[in-house]
């Protein structure tokens, strides 16, 4: 038997001695089969409750590249002109769309649900490697409520059959942190060749998003450690596996770049020497402390700490605070670049959830497996509806209601285009706020206003700033020069000020779409509008 974590276990209820041992477990947890079954049925319909907008990445960094090496077609915005992306995690959802494009499923509802629903499959993988973590680290018990965590955390429902990037990056982390043998008690046990998927998967996380490094240089010090072999880890794994796995990565950027692009070197000088993220905005030092993290945990933060203090395992709350104090370093900060350690959090909040329902249990004394399916005690049923009862609501908002304008209304947009209706669209807003060629799936000339950052003079105002400072002046000017688009999209906000405007071009409003109860960072946007040209 492999040693385990502290394990808050009770034993089920007496019961008479023709049952099963009290250390079977039920049906759905009693193989890794039925438990992956169960986290894809719940991402599948994740994925697809999920309608709403939540960051720019998810379309343009992953949606709209791969469309244009489906389709011929899609923006690529200046991160690909500079060389700071790389093309693996686009070619993904390529060959999905490739797949869609023979079958003839690309209609509007495949090229908007399918990409998540994939991604819910890889979302589906992480989940079932957070259980598997949580029961060789604690224990079945405090795997069962690990998973629970992390299903019923409110911002993995609303972020993680995303497509962005850094879900996968989390998922892969997950699987990383499975095969590493410094992550468990007891690593001498562990097969070689675990250590070497453990390094092929963190080269493969650092190929996508090269920050994936700030999780894997800590683990990797934290191998090179306490392994016997130190030489032998650092020339015979470490480098072979990450020469391979990056000079693959290598060879198709160079195939789809056209010319050899090192992009992680070109990530690292514009992230980290040119401080180049700062251009979209910049928070306190103390930002994912007081307000990013803990409002990604929300109502499981006071379990997620006490789970870290009563497991004492200091190995991976080191890597939470690691991760969360160099990412602190950085001035511009978003929730999704923490998200690859929420899962660890959440298993810490597991962790807890199983030593309260332990102690909590009449035969807590005795030694046993707990039984998830047993009634609760009366404690564990309030926290457990107390918990539910602040994150699905949570949830479900901010997916079905919170910011999906922008969603409806390419969808609305690409309907109209199959049916003859569009000719051009012009978006005035500011830039990104919608998807793209990837959701309209019609090649037609349509144009938004730029944001990308100056190289030359820096405080310069891109078009999306200066039309946001004065909407009007802007129009104006920009009508001077303009081939009239068929449609203009523009939020309710400005709306109000070119309603006269678009009336004297010609323009008439057509549709409008609920986008928002509350501001986000600028005036509130509560819908998006599409006006016509006359005689459309």
């Amino acid at each position: 038997m492999r040693q385990r974590h502290k394990n808050p276990t009770i034993p089920p209820p007496n019961q008479p001695t023709t049952q099963k041992p009290k250390h079977s477990k039920s049906f759905i947890f009693s193989s890794t089969k039925r438990v992956f079954a169960l986290c894809l049925a719940f991402r599948v319909v994740n994925a697809l409750l999920v309608q709403t907008y939540f960051n720019p990445d998810e379309h343009w960094q992953a949606l709209e590249v791969a469309h244009r090496i489906a389709f011929g077609y899609g923006h690529l915005t200046w991160e690909w002109k500079k060389g700071i992306r790389s093309y693996l995690h686009p070619v993904l959802f390529a060959v999905l769309y490739k797949v869609l494009s023979l079958l003839g499923l690309d209609t509007p509802w495949f090229m908007t649900r399918a990409p998540r629903l994939l991604q819910s499959i890889c979302s589906a993988v992480g989940d079932l490697y957070l259980y598997k973590l949580s029961d060789v680290l604690f224990g079945d018990c405090v795997a069962k409520w690990a998973l629970f965590a992390q299903l019923a955390n409110w911002f993995m429902i609303f972020c993680f059959p995303r497509t962005l990037s850094n879900n996968l990056e989390t998922v892969l982390t997950l699987i990383g942190l499975y095969h590493w043998p410094c992550i468990r008690d007891s690593s001498t046990k562990i097969p070689l060749v675990s250590r070497k998927w453990g390094l092929a998967i963190a080269a493969l996380a650092f190929s996508i998003r090269p920050t994936s490094a700030i999780i894997w240089v800590y683990v990797g010090l934290l191998e090179l450690f306490v392994t016997r072999d130190r030489l032998r880890f650092i020339f015979l794994e470490v480098a072979p596996i990450g020469v391979l796995v990056l000079g693959l990565t290598c060879l198709l950027d160079r195939l789809m770049y056209g010319s050899w692009v090192l992009v992680p070197l070109n990530f690292l000088k514009f992230n980290f020497l040119s401080s180049g993220g700062d251009y979209y905005g910049t928070h306190k030092w103390h930002w994912y402390f007081t307000q990013g993290f803990t409002v990604m945990l929300f109502t499981f933060l006071p379990f997620s700490v006490a789970g870290i203090i009563q497991s004492k395992q200091w190995k991976l709350s080191g890597l939470i605070a690691w991760v969360l104090g160099l990412y602190s370093v950085l001035g511009h900060k978003e929730f999704r670049f923490v998200l690859p350690v929420l899962p660890i959090a959440l298993m810490f909040s597991g962790y807890a959830l199983a030593k309260m329902n332990a102690s909590d249990s009449p035969n807590a004394e005795k030694k046993g497996s707990l039984n998830i399916h047993t009634r609760c005690p009366s404690k564990m049923q309030f926290f457990i509806f107390f918990l539910l009862a602040t994150n699905i609501p949570m949830a479900l908002y901010m997916s079905l209601i919170h910011q999906r304008g922008t969603e409806d209304v390419m969808i609305y947009l690409s309907k109209e285009a199959r049916n003859e209706k569009v000719e051009s669209i012009l978006f005035l807003m500011q830039c990104h706020a919608t998807p793209y060629y990837s959701t309209l799936h019609h090649n037609l000339p349509m144009r938004f206003l730029d944001c990308s950052p100056s190289s030359e003079e820096k405080g310069v105002l891109d078009e999306s700033d200066r039309f946001m400072m004065d909407p009007v002046s802007f129009a104006t000017e920009f009508a001077k020069t303009w081939s009239k688009p068929s449609h203009v999209v523009l939020f309710d906000s400005e709306e109000r000020l070119l309603r006269d405007f678009l009336i004297s071009h010609s323009y008439r409003e057509i549709k409008r779409f609920f986008h928002s109860h509350f501001k986000v960072d600028r005036n509130l946007q509560s819908s998006v509008v599409v006006y016509v040209l006359a005689g459309q």
